[in-house]
């Protein structure tokens, strides 16, 4: 047989336990109910650079055709003193609203893809992006074997110009139709 006797304080201590216990339910029952699939707003809005797939998506919203079979990653490291050269490069990265002057001294993966579109047979063109802790932090365009480094921005106007070239040599190079009329 068990026995169990409880006093006046015992009691108001045990109706205090409860009585806490029942509001934290409540809070955590309204927090569910309204938190809903709100985003809080700390929530990082891009979606991180981690796979070959995501890289190739980048590089489609600025107009380019990769071939992610032929992906490379390296580790660089963005040196911590820069000379003319540097800042002209980080000039061309700038143009993807990117910039390297945060991540001075820091290790970096650079991707590399061949961008088909672009390349001729004397020379192969590179989309490269630099990425830390899965951001991009660099992106450009490379032409190997000459080492020529282009903005995004800049070759993304040049094709897109040349296409439009092309488009109206097309049409000017089509012979005009003449309808008999009666």
């Amino acid at each position: 047989m068990f026995l169990c006797t409880v006093t006046k304080p015992g009691l108001r201590q045990a109706g205090a336990l409860a009585l806490c216990a029942v509001c934290l339910c409540g809070t955590i029952a309204a927090a569910v109910h309204f938190s809903g699939d709100v985003v809080t707003a700390g929530a990082d809005a891009t979606p991180g650079i981690e796979t070959t797939q995501d890289i190739g998506t980048y590089f489609t919203g600025y107009g380019f055709e990769t071939d992610l079979s032929t992906a490379a990653v390296d580790k660089v490291k963005i040196p911590k003193k820069w000379d003319d050269s540097f800042t002209a490069f980080n000039q061309v990265v700038q143009e993807s609203d990117l910039d390297l002057s945060d991540y001075k001294g820091k290790t970096v993966e650079k991707w590399t893809l061949l961008c088909p579109a672009l390349s001729t047979g004397e020379q192969d063109t590179y989309c490269v992006l630099l990425v830390y802790k899965a951001k991009a932090i660099g992106a450009y365009l490379l032409q190997k074997p000459s080492g020529e480094v282009t903005g995004l921005i800049t070759a993304a106007k040049a094709s897109a110009e040349a296409a439009a070239q092309e488009e109206t040599q097309a049409t000017a190079a089509e012979p005009e139709i003449e309808y008999p009329t009666e």
